[in-house]
Formats: structure tokens, C-alpha cells, sequence
């Protein structure tokens, strides 16, 4: 019942996390706050498209 997802960077739309998410319990989409490398701070990223 997980699926795999992927959290994409809000500034800089690269895809840098993987995590695995129930969507039954949690139909709506993640948002978390983690560095991201590419924009060299702590952002936003929200759960991407496949």
C-alpha cells in the first residue's frame, strides 16, 4: 500500500529526496522543510510527480 515518492525543491524544482508514503492514511500531498544542494539552504519540498 506505500508508494514511493519523490520531494521536489519548491525554488529550484530539482528532485533531490525519495520517501515512501501510505495514501490511504495521508491522501494529500507531503510537504517538508530540507536542504537542498543545489540552492545551498533549507527549503521547502513538496511531494513531485512521478
Amino acid at each position: 500500500m506505500r508508494d514511493i515518492i519523490t520531494l521536489v525543491c519548491v525554488e529550484c524544482k530539482q528532485r533531490n529526496y525519495t520517501t515512501t508514503k501510505n495514501k490511504k492514511n495521508t491522501p494529500h500531498k507531503l510537504e517538508f522543510k530540507k536542504y537542498c544542494r543545489f540552492c545551498r539552504s533549507h527549503t521547502p519540498h513538496k511531494e513531485g510527480k512521478k
